[in-house]
């Protein structure tokens, strides 16, 4: 029933649930609980790969992801939208893995942290982040890489005030951000270098 109700308010499906009381409100809920119980199959293209997934109503990206798939580098940290931890590209734009409900993604692009490297070769985030040590515990660090990914594609040549702004969504318990932000800093060197070198 907990669960239920959790994703009752996550999806606003519950709001008058959560909001009322009474035999009205008694009836939503199980309508809903019914709703959410349904199994849907999803396809969706993961990494360049297209995969397939059967997925209740309250599955997120997050737990098709790794519970599914075995993609284990996005990590399920707060599980509440909050620390970033869980961040997947979908369609290219960063986006909470663990709040966002499978269902509703069948036929986007999911790209996650193992698939930013091209064959063996590492994306320049992922170089810098290596090289630089913006790995503290590593529990943060899919997260990171993505949503700094996701912050680079948009601005090839940032300041240190759009890095920190860009990944202010992005909590980090080990450090004080100095290493990572240098890291995309030199991640947007190494692009442009490698864009001057093709």
């Amino acid at each position: 029933r907990r669960r239920a109700g959790k994703c009752l308010l996550s999806t606003k499906i519950g709001t008058k649930f959560v909001n009322t009381r009474g035999a009205e409100s008694s009836t939503i809920l199980i309508e809903n609980v019914i709703k959410m119980k349904n199994i849907s199959d999803i396809s969706l293209i993961v990494n360049g790969e297209e995969r397939n997934a059967k997925v209740g109503g309250c599955d997120t990206l997050l737990t098709v992801m790794r519970d599914q798939f075995l993609l284990t580098g996005t990590k399920r940290g707060c599980n509440q939208g909050v620390c970033g931890a869980c961040t997947l590209l979908v369609n290219g734009n960063p986006v909470r893995g663990c709040l966002s409900l499978a269902t509703l993604h069948d036929g986007d692009q999911i790209i996650t942290v193992e698939g930013l490297a091209n064959d063996e070769t590492l994306a320049p985030i992922q170089q810098a982040f290596s090289e630089l040590g913006a790995i503290q515990c590593g529990f943060c660090t899919s997260g990171m890489m993505i949503t700094a990914h996701a912050f680079l594609s948009g601005n090839s040549d940032p300041t240190i005030e759009e890095v920190r702004h860009g990944l202010s969504g992005n909590l980090c318990r080990c450090s004080g951000y100095k290493k990572i932000i240098d890291a995309v800093l030199e991640a947007a060197k190494l692009s442009s270098d490698m864009k001057v070198s093709t």
